[in-house]
């Protein structure tokens, strides 16, 4: 079947902290929770006549045919998975929504719709539901009053502020944090992804990989041969919207910055924005010979393949 152009509400549902619970369990454990919770998730898609586009992962892409039944769904999943918490690793989710044109090819759903559902799961907090001024209006007066207005965000493909909805799904206001409407909060936008470069070869950081290794252990992601760099020296990471520089070694990673200034990071976290390098061990002006290169590229860290 030729691309087509539909109008849609595309929800992304996500398990918070999924990491945590397979470094806990281990992963034939762990796996097995997730898979239950992406089993109820898929039972409620179907009951509101959603349909799974595929599995990311922990993460789910969902389609809908309106705002009310992406509305009700999210609130579904978020009461269901809530209802399965027992022992000790309780299982979370956090979801995005966004109503709007996509293209849909062989089943699968493209566009800047989709790039903003993904971007609001990102942002979520666990047990949250999050989705936008588009929804909003799509929404039937009766469920216009399950949302509540709580930042302003830049999404992609607009240059303009635009509303972020909190979506209420549960039964009591004790979960509730009163929102102060004066204060202006616009939470980061998508800056796009991270290119990481060493020699001839370039790994891309975003939510399809959210993190990287670079060392000396052939298990890592990329592999140098600096002999003042650790087996495992460094991790570049995304959290949400920004991307980290986490060393693990013993003689530290010196980041060179657009401005011209170089950071010395050992055991410690650095923000990485805009472009520059790092060498591993030792400095540049020291004599390090194997550079690292990263940069950010603008386009959307949340498409969807």
């Amino acid at each position: 079947m030729p691309p087509q152009m539909q109008h849609l509400a595309v929800l992304f549902a996500d398990i918070s902290d999924s990491t945590k619970l397979y470094a806990a369990l281990g992963d034939s454990a762990a796996r097995s929770i997730v898979n239950e919770c992406l089993s109820l998730i898929g039972g409620v898609v179907e009951r509101h006549q959603g349909r799974v586009v595929k599995t990311l992962g922990d993460e789910v892409l969902t389609a809908f045919p309106n705002a009310d039944a992406a509305v009700l769904a999210a609130s579904e999943m978020q009461s269901q998975v809530s209802a399965q918490r027992h022992g000790k690793y309780p299982v979370r989710i956090h979801v995005g929504l966004h109503y709007g044109p996509v293209l849909v090819e062989d089943g699968d759903v493209f566009g800047d719709t989709v790039n903003a559902a993904a971007y609001l799961t990102a942002v979520a907090s666990a047990d949250q539901i999050l989705t936008t001024g588009e929804m909003e209006r799509n929404l039937s007066p009766e469920l216009k009053n399950c949302v509540r207005p709580v930042f302003k965000a830049i999404l992609k493909g607009s240059v303009d502020e635009a509303t972020v909805y909190q979506v209420i799904w549960h039964q009591d206001d004790d979960h509730l944090t009163d929102v102060n409407i004066g204060s202006q909060k616009i939470i980061p936008g998508d800056q796009g992804s991270l290119l990481v470069a060493y020699g001839e070869r370039m790994l891309r950081l975003d939510q399809a990989r959210p993190s990287m290794t670079i060392g000396r252990g052939d298990d890592c992601d990329l592999v140098v041969t600096e002999k003042f760099a650790s087996r495992q020296h460094v991790s570049i990471r995304l959290m949400r919207t920004h991307f980290y520089l986490v060393d693990h070694s013993i003689n530290g990673t010196f980041v060179a910055l657009e401005s011209g200034d170089e950071v010395h990071v050992l055991r410690g976290e650095l923000l990485l924005d805009g472009s520059g390098s790092m060498s591993l061990g030792r400095s540049g002006r020291d004599g390090a010979t194997e550079v690292i290169t990263f940069r950010r590229d603008r386009r959307s860290m949340y498409r969807v393949q």
